[in-house]
């Protein structure tokens, strides 16, 4: 009887985790809209140009080269950018003028102290397949060269979004222990050598780092808006204030089953696209989202200043 109740038991368990899993996989893949070329099984960056072409970059070792991808997710063109190397790709993203930004900053030991961002025109102003870059350089101050303890280990960075005439960095957290933040600084937005400026922080999780890593951004179109990505969630900021993006309204929106999501950017006001890597037949695909159908966890409300009503006014 004892080894009937157990048995039943384990069933009754294993049908609840299979659940949770279909669940979790539907979750994910109920917003798959193509599968992505394998010559990006390493994408690490979108960003869809003036015409809402969807362009892509792959990681670090790779050639230094933009792709254009059709409806289908097969490549269109390639760009070379001539005078690039990609150490680390780990992001893109645009201005409000178009232009693309390509973030050779990838840190993983967290001991590269000058990193790179490419500056380059819009894809649809370039009438080659090659072109060249502003480059803009930029370092931590904390990083003096001095041994970075494990502590400290916050210089990592996989996402960055242009707003006004800068550049805002979002750090990949590997601090030991995790601790969960990820610093936001900032940086100019043209060929220049800069000290990174720490203006912010905020906590994500702290219970598995590799959940919690945030591995890009995006702005909307309309700079309203900010999302970050990690392998499970998109962070939404919103109502905030210039570029203290962590002031106003935070929300969480689950993507199902953990992949190795890499990349995020917005179609629109409303709608967000986010790719995955590859890894054994799973994921390397395109997943598009609509805010305005999405569930969202709340994390936190705007704080709202009271109206004082003067008793002379009564």
């Amino acid at each position: 009887m004892l080894k009937k109740s157990i048995l039943i038991t384990i069933a009754i368990a294993f049908l609840i985790i299979a659940t949770l899993v279909g669940s979790s996989i539907y979750t994910l893949y109920s917003k798959k809209e193509i599968s992505v070329d394998p010559k990006l099984k390493e994408i690490s960056g979108i960003e869809f140009d003036k015409q809402k072409r969807l362009w892509a970059i792959n990681d670090g070792g790779n050639e230094p080269k933009l792709y254009r991808l059709n409806q289908d997710g097969s490549i269109a063109k390639e760009i070379l950018v001539e005078n690039a190397k990609n150490i680390d790709w780990e992001d893109m993203t645009q201005n409000k003028f178009g232009h693309f930004f390509l973030g050779d900053f990838g840190n993983n030991k967290n001991d590269r102290r000058w990193l790179t961002i490419y500056k380059i025109e819009n894809p649809i102003d370039i009438k080659t397949d090659t072109t060249q870059a502003e480059i803009i350089k930029f370092t931590y101050p904390e990083m003096d060269g001095s041994p970075i303890k494990p502590n400290n280990r916050n210089f990592d960075l996989e996402a960055f979004v242009a707003l006004g005439r800068h550049l805002y960095l979002f750090t990949k957290n590997r601090t030991e222990p995790f601790d969960g933040i990820t610093k936001v600084y900032k940086v100019g937005d043209h060929a220049a050598n800069f000290k990174a400026e720490l203006i912010d922080s905020f906590k994500t999780c702290t219970t598995l780092e590799k959940l919690c890593w945030i591995t890009s951004a995006a702005l909307s179109p309309d700079r309203k808006k900010l999302v970050l990505l990690d392998s499970t969630s998109l962070w939404l900021f919103e109502n905030f204030e210039g570029d203290k993006f962590f002031s106003g309204d935070v929300s969480k929106i689950d993507l199902g089953i953990v992949t190795q999501k890499e990349a995020v950017t917005f179609f629109d006001d409303n709608t967000i696209v986010f790719t995955d890597e590859e890894f054994k037949g799973i994921g390397g695909n395109a997943y598009f989202i609509k805010l305005d159908e999405a569930t969202k966890e709340v994390i936190k409300r705007a704080k709202t200043t009271p109206i004082t009503i003067n008793a002379a006014t009564k």
